[in-house]
């Protein structure tokens, strides 16, 4: 009786921390889980050096949304991106490829657009900025090509 007892508890905690793991593992690294959030948009961009999936879409620094899907159509490259429900974007949005710090992560940074219309759920936001290719920079500089 108390050898099953002790079994029963070892399976209970085992199962508590397999249970522990998955919760840290979902939110620490911002798994969804059922769905997807918000809606799609898609930008086109001739570049997308290093942008992955799940990257950060951001305005004014405040997470909005990330990058579900880039694809390649007709020699471009098609990100698809998760909005949040709440926030709504201007047709004529700036969307630009970034760097978090000199060589961190890439993200996504929209600038807000001053048109009362507004991008719908698949719709394509036409001004695009591609990132910066460091690499070409330093070679420019160091071939004289400035």
């Amino acid at each position: 009786m108390k050898r099953l007892t002790m079994e029963t508890l070892v399976g209970l905690f085992v199962v508590a921390g397999i249970v522990a793991l998955a919760y840290l593992s979902i939110r620490l690294g911002k798994l969804e889980v059922v769905g997807e959030r918000g809606y799609t948009v898609l930008a086109e961009f001739d570049s997308v050096a290093g942008l992955k999936n799940g990257a950060v879409v951001e305005i004014a620094g405040v997470e909005v949304g990330r990058v579900r899907e880039i694809d390649l159509k007709n020699y471009r490259a098609v990100v698809a991106m998760s909005i949040d429900p709440g926030v709504k974007l201007q047709d004529d949005a700036i969307v630009s490829i970034r760097t978090k710090g000199l060589i961190g992560e890439k993200y996504v940074r929209i600038t807000p657009g001053g048109s009362d219309a507004l991008i719908r759920p698949g719709g394509k936001l036409r001004d695009t900025e591609d990132p910066i290719d460091i690499e070409q920079l330093i070679a420019n500089y160091i071939f004289g090509k400035l």
